[in-house]
């Protein structure tokens, strides 16, 4: 089942997980380096359950729909008896930090979405299934990032559902090409945007003005994200805040192109991403010392 590579066994696999995330995420990857060794496995190993639901689905146009579903459920019974390496550290993780079974519930729910994709026609439809595939992976962090304050659960899901969003809007072009379109259909109304001509990559109304709706919509997540970052660990904090800003730089990247979601793809260069690391060490010592940095003389 996705990766695992032959045989099945119940010992994590920690490296496995690693070569996933460096894989397939990689600047969630980038941003888990600020993390001590034993948080950063267990979070590599919450990432690599997640991606592995998220292969399944993008396997279903080969498998078809049927095998893809059998896929999913077996892939969720492994939550409660766990045999696939990934799973088998992804359970060791939960264990170790008291990561709610609950929200990787909520995560498959929402995989199982994308599955047969349907329109959402408004933005609380949309929201539900940016809170089921990433809103849950804010709940699942939030214990391994050192979160000890529930009040502040709902900001890591905020962090989440902006994510989602922020990947919706910088695959626009590419989800077209499969026939699918994420963006709420009563969004697209208000700016005279065709959905069925937004699906051949013409876009008719008022497109731009849309995308910049959008883009304020997910910023907006982010910046409620960011309220909840003083209640992790350090290590946490750093790695939260490197995350959100480094995601957040691809909406300014869509921006920087125009809003040409069709034919170019928002992407951050490493490079990029190392000149940000000062803007993101500066936010982090403002974390440390709110009230200014006082030296002793």
């Amino acid at each position: 089942m996705g990766e695992g590579g032959g045989g099945r066994s119940a010992v994590p696999d920690w490296e496995l997980c690693r070569r996933v995330v460096r894989e397939h995420g990689k600047t969630f990857y980038f941003a888990s380096q600020f993390l001590p060794p034993e948080r950063r496995r267990a979070i590599h190993a919450a990432y690599a359950f997640c991606r592995i639901a998220d292969d399944i689905v993008d396997r279903a146009p080969a498998t078809g729909l049927a095998v893809a579903a059998r896929a999913l459920d077996a892939w969720e019974m492994e939550l409660d008896a766990p045999v696939h390496p990934v799973a088998v550290a992804f359970a060791a993780a939960r264990s170790a930090y008291e990561i709610p079974a609950q929200a990787a519930r909520d995560l498959m729910a929402g995989v199982r979405m994308d599955l047969t994709p349907e329109p959402y026609t408004t933005w609380d439809d949309l929201e539900l299934y940016c809170y089921r595939v990433a809103g849950t992976v804010g709940l699942i962090s939030a214990p391994v990032l050192g979160c000890v304050d529930r009040a502040r659960l709902a900001n890591a899901v905020d962090l989440g559902i902006a994510m989602q969003l922020t990947n919706i809007l910088r695959d626009v072009g590419e989800d077209a090409r499969m026939g699918r379109l994420y963006l709420p259909l009563e969004d697209l109304a208000a700016f005279g945007v065709d959905p069925e001509a937004t699906l051949i990559g013409r876009p008719s109304g008022r497109f731009r003005e849309l995308m910049q709706f959008e883009i304020a919509r997910a910023r907006a997540y982010y910046d409620s994200a960011r309220e909840g970052i003083p209640s992790l660990a350090p290590a946490g904090q750093l790695t939260t805040l490197a995350s959100a800003h480094l995601y957040g730089k691809i909406l300014a990247r869509i921006e920087e192109n125009n809003y040409e979601v069709f034919r170019t793809r928002a992407v951050i260069p490493n490079g990029r991403k190392l000149r940000a690391m000062p803007t993101v060490a500066a936010a982090f010592v403002r974390l440390q010392f709110p009230d200014g940095m006082r030296f002793r003389t």
